[in-house]
């Protein structure tokens, strides 16, 4: 029997190591650790795969895991127009926004497209970290600083971040940093030291269940505080896994370059037109998602449920919808969920198409054929009882 990992390397190719690509603090533990795969985001060597993602799924919902994430490449903008600065770029209005809290962040360019879709941490006064996805945003941020000229600093410092993820996440932590681990609130952060390692823990993830990110202020000790969450972990069997697609997915989260890219703006994205919040102070793009406000959008990504048996490798490309024999858009991702035992994903439609309920025919990238019904998202705990909840 052919087995998922099979079929992922008959889609793959050879990727060479090399010094035009960056590599984590965490690279090598990675290697030793058993991953035999790595993607690239943001110029950076991402860890894609260690064991089939169905026994990472359950090891992730029940238990406790490590994943190295310093492709979500920090930048630092700091300075006395920092505020400001970063308050310009986003939709969101972050002059509410408290020293240690952090947010989910949209940066928006003039005609209200999301250029990047960052976890922003608000790590002391004038200073904030954007937690990057997939594309060169720093260099957004730059040129809007120099262009505005404003008394801004924007920088690519010294921070790694590493995710630990999972319900036995506090306990491991526990182990580490003590009780404290407790008290750190949804998408709220703190300082603490990891045998003898500077940290800053968030209580964020890409998992929609309980977990952290640990990120690591001394690039030349990424071993030790591998080695240091591993053997906390060991009583929990902790083990090193990759983004869990199924897991994001079920809990609505997106991943920009392939679900949402350019000219797609938070009205266009299903659960984040909340995030253009009305605030009285300008930001870039502002004009034009006030009147996509006011006139509405012509299509949507929603979410799709596909019939059949469950789809093994992971979408390389996207996979064409029709609707009565018309194309009206496409699958941005498709995956099997172990624990809701169906095949979800995400498709772009028509906005006479986008609400729950409605028929498409899907075509494979192999060719073979599907009938999907339009679904809404997330697909579980839409008001993120899960990972907001109590540790203990």
């Amino acid at each position: 029997m052919v087995n998922e990992r099979q079929e992922m390397l008959e889609k793959s190719a050879t990727l060479y190591f090399g010094p035009w690509y960056r590599a984590s603090p965490f690279f090598d533990a990675t290697r030793r650790a058993g991953c035999t795969s790595y993607d690239i985001y943001n110029h950076m060597y991402l860890p894609a795969y260690y064991d089939d993602p169905e026994t990472e799924y359950w090891a992730l919902s029940g238990g406790v895991t490590m994943w190295d994430v310093g492709v979500e490449r920090t930048v630092e903008v700091s300075g006395p127009d920092a505020d400001r600065l970063i308050d310009l770029i986003t939709c969101r209005d972050l002059t509410t926004c408290a020293v240690k809290q952090a947010k989910y962040m949209l940066v928006t360019g003039p005609d209200g497209s999301i250029l990047n879709d960052p976890v922003l941490l608000h790590v002391a006064k004038d200073r904030w970290w954007m937690q990057l996805a997939d594309s060169d945003a720093h260099l957004y941020a730059m040129g809007v600083g120099a262009a505005a000229g404003l008394d801004a600093e924007v920088t690519l410092p010294d921070v790694h971040p590493m995710q630990v993820q999972g319900p036995l996440a506090a306990r491991t932590l526990e182990k580490l940093v003590g009780p404290a681990i407790y008290d750190i609130r949804y998408y709220w952060i703190d300082d603490f030291e990891i045998v003898g390692i500077p940290v800053v823990i968030s209580r964020t993830g890409w998992t929609a269940i309980p977990g952290f990110e640990i990120n690591l202020l001394d690039g030349s000790r990424g071993d030790d505080l591998w080695n240091a969450v591993a053997d906390a972990g060991a009583e929990f069997d902790i083990r090193p896994i990759a983004p869990c697609e199924a897991r994001r997915i079920e809990g609505g989260i997106f991943n920009y370059g392939s679900d949402i890219r350019l000219g797609d703006t938070p009205f266009h994205v299903s659960g984040l037109e909340r995030l253009v919040e009305e605030q009285p102070q300008d930001y870039i793009g502002k004009a034009a998602l006030e009147e996509l406000r006011a006139e509405g959008v012509d299509r949507k990504l929603v979410g799709i449920e596909i019939e059949g048996d469950e789809l093994r490798a992971e979408m390389s490309t996207f996979w064409p919808v029709s609707s009565g024999g018309r194309p009206v858009g496409h699958m941005t991702d498709a995956v099997w969920s172990p624990g809701l035992k169906k095949n979800i994903g995400y498709v772009w439609v028509p906005i006479e198409l986008a609400g729950p309920g409605n028929r498409l025919d899907i075509e494979a990238e192999d060719g073979a054929a599907h009938v999907g019904t339009t679904a809404t998202i997330p697909f579980v705990d839409p008001k993120k009882a899960r990972p907001g909840g109590e540790l203990r």
